[in-house]
């Protein structure tokens, strides 16, 4: 078999396994390239939103709010190509608020209010199932819903460390979810238009590679004068004035320096809430941080 100088690697593997005066050989060689053709990695995979626009809802959501987001976002000095988010909910106001930043900047900014539909039992962290108590603590949300009952829904990742510690053992209840709708059982639901829009501003965060959106729920907004009102009038429940404790420094550290703080659990579910801020994670953006839920009747 004589080898011929080509320098090109498939004229190469041809030459050397094909002779020019075999034909079988040829049409074997050229089986051979197609079908590594077409198993072949591919190159540009599918970006977050691309694979959630998979989604009926998803594409309805982005219709009617993708250029309300984009512009707000630009209002605000904000690329989606580099967006950071972080939520603040407050049960007493019944509001959400939602704060970005591009990747490079040190500081957050109020990017908007979202008012929330409605919201079940009082105030006070959650511990046990059925007790209709949204959760209160530190969480993020950990999973989209495209098949909600109530058009689109986030889970919250409770139960957390600290409620895991202080809650009833084996009953805990989990599937705590923000959602559209306007009604709630331990949920936050803030009606089908408002999900669709906030929807859209995660998926463009994961979009943009962030791996955890982070939400600190509240009893309130925790003012001096609110956290003393709470504290005083609750001072024999140990329970809420720890948590409430912890959840305090949270909010005024956030107010004062307008970054999370980094938050560490500690045996007995209390919290060590401190003003250095995680290093975050990057993401390619094409990997997704959630779990994308089956069709579903629950939330």
């Amino acid at each position: 078999m004589t080898l011929h100088p080509k320098t090109n690697l498939h004229k190469s593997f041809y030459y050397y396994f094909c002779p020019a005066e075999n034909g079988n050989f040829k049409m074997k060689y050229i089986l051979i390239l197609l079908s590594l053709w077409f198993v072949k990695p591919e190159l540009n995979p599918a970006t977050f939103r691309e694979k959630q626009l998979n989604y009926t809802r998803v594409r309805e959501a982005y219709s009617s709010k993708e250029k309300m987001v984009v512009k707000s976002l630009k209002e605000h000095a904000i690329s989606r190509d580099s967006l950071r988010l972080y939520m603040r909910a407050f049960k007493t106001e019944k509001k959400i608020e939602l704060w970005g930043k591009n990747i490079c900047d040190s500081t957050f900014t109020l990017i908007k209010e979202i008012p929330m539909c409605e919201i079940s039992g009082e105030i006070g962290p959650k511990r046990r199932s059925c007790d209709l108590q949204v959760p209160e603590g530190f969480y993020h949300i950990n999973e989209l819903n495209p098949y909600s009952k109530y058009y689109l829904s986030m889970k919250i990742n409770y139960p957390n460390t600290s409620d895991s510690i202080r809650g009833a053992k084996g009953h805990l209840g989990n599937l705590i979810y923000i959602h559209g709708g306007c009604e709630s059982s331990g949920c936050i639901s803030i009606n089908d238009e408002k999900i669709k829009e906030l929807f859209v501003y995660c998926i463009e965060a994961y979009n943009a590679g962030q791996q955890e959106i982070g939400i600190t729920i509240y009893p309130a907004k925790l003012e001096d004068k609110t956290y003393n009102r709470l504290i005083s009038g609750y001072s024999k429940n140990k329970d809420k004035v720890s948590l409430w404790t912890d959840l305090k420094k949270s909010y005024d550290l956030f107010n004062l320096k307008k970054v999370p703080p980094t938050v560490k659990y500690l045996p007995d579910g209390t919290h060590e809430v401190s003003n250095s801020p995680v290093t975050e994670v990057q993401s390619t953006g094409s990997i997704a941080p959630v779990a994308i839920q089956g069709p579903t009747i629950e939330h």
